[in-house]
């Protein structure tokens, strides 16, 4: 609780000053009966109209306070506070064929990609994210949803595609990741495309895809992943040779007013989604309201009540007429 007109309190200073008046020279200015002995009235009677007098003289000075903590004005204060979160909706498009398999990111390229977005996901606390997978063709992993436990079972699920499906259509896998946020009421939409390969499927040619993305304002991050070397060794396979296609993943990104990053190793990896973490943050806008609860009231109807019921004693019980 606090108080409008605070200087008023001030007047408290005037109760012990009455006090000090009264017990010095105040009670000889008041009405008295005179007797020729006090011997004529028993003890009792006098302590009696000693407490009264005393009782009279404590609801005054009680009016008084009431008074002073009333005309400054008491009030409650409520600090109510709103808050608005700007969320983003953020589609994951993550390359899922054969070359994924490749040992330059142990234990490989996928397992490597599946752990940095798994903690990627992490930090996103209040985002909307969903997963898309692609080879040859493009699948949802996982429609946007704010269930960070089912975005990580459904990430610890994601394996290479099979063989009738192996290919990179990265045209198809924007295509559809466009389809799936275009309608998003949303203001900020986003895709995180990671690729190893360079488009050999697909009808739609990923650079007419970056410009159907960009008319509904989607922002694609591409991330090129995979060593500088001409070839890599996928376990079992033996080598095969790196086609990342930098050049169509800078202009994706481009585009559609995102960055293009390259991770040769799984540290560049980790420090790509970080970056990205800190390009797309979350904005929270906290604004507070102060309430307040005028208590006035409270003080200065009791006192008027008291008062008007001890000027009302006084001039029945008493015949007091002034």
């Amino acid at each position: 609780m606090d108080f409008q007109h605070p200087l008023y309190l001030l007047l408290f200073a005037i109760i012990p000053i009455l006090i000090v008046w009264y017990r010095t020279s105040g009670k000889t200015k008041e009405g008295t009966l005179r007797i020729s002995s006090s011997t004529f009235m028993s003890e009792e009677f006098k302590i009696i109209g000693i407490r009264k007098h005393r009782l009279i003289q404590s609801i005054y000075l009680f009016i008084l306070l009431l008074t002073i903590i009333g005309i400054a004005r008491p009030r409650l204060i409520d600090n109510l506070q709103e808050t608005s979160i700007n969320v983003i909706d953020m589609l994951l498009v993550l390359d899922i064929s054969s070359s994924m398999l490749a040992d330059d990111f142990p234990p490989n390229r996928l397992e490597a990609v599946k752990k940095t977005a798994s903690e990627f996901i992490d930090g996103r606390k209040e985002d909307r994210i969903g997963i898309l997978v692609f080879a040859g063709e493009s699948f949802i992993q996982c429609p946007l949803t704010v269930d960070k436990d089912v975005l990580q079972s459904l990430i610890n699920e994601i394996s290479i595609a099979s063989k009738e499906h192996d290919g990179t259509a990265i045209g198809m896998a924007i295509a559809n990741g466009t389809n799936r946020l275009r309608n998003s009421d949303v203001e900020n939409r986003v895709m995180i495309l990671l690729s190893d390969g360079s488009n050999n499927a697909g009808e739609i040619d990923p650079k007419t895809a970056a410009e159907l993305a960009a008319e509904y304002n989607i922002k694609i991050y591409t991330i090129g992943a995979g060593t500088n070397q001409s070839y890599t060794r996928i376990p079992g396979r033996g080598l095969i040779r790196n086609e990342i296609d930098e050049e169509t993943l800078i202009h994706i990104a481009k585009v559609t007013g995102g960055k293009f990053f390259r991770a040769t190793n799984v540290e560049a990896l980790v420090s790509i989604y970080e970056e990205i973490d800190q390009l797309e943050k979350t904005e929270i806008e906290v604004r507070e309201f102060t309430q307040y609860k005028e208590m006035y009231g409270w003080f200065l109807i009791p006192a008027f009540l008291f008062g008007l019921g001890m000027e009302t004693t006084r001039r029945s019980i008493f015949r007091s007429k002034t």
